[in-house]
């Protein structure tokens, strides 16, 4: 199932959409954590994403991509030029 953000959700709204992906991809992926093991930081998080890029499928790869564009410090920020 994609992951669709839209733009102003809330990094709660995101930080909610992590967990299934975990779970999704534990035994594949993050076999190394506990079993109930769930990033509770920004920064677990986006290791975790991390794992899920490199050790997934393509599929994983964008789904995990597209929530560390989200969670990433400066998402929400506007842009330089604007």
């Amino acid at each position: 199932m994609p992951i669709v953000m839209e733009t102003g959700s809330d990094v709660n709204s995101v930080a909610e959409a992590v967990n299934p992906l975990v779970d999704e991809y534990r035994i594949r992926c993050l076999w190394f954590l506990r079993r109930d093991y769930y990033p509770s930081t920004p920064e677990e998080r986006l290791r975790v994403l991390g794992h899920i890029e490199r050790h997934g499928d393509r599929q994983a790869f964008r789904r995990a991509a597209t929530l560390k564009r989200w969670l990433s410090p400066g998402c929400s920020e506007p842009s330089v030029g604007s």
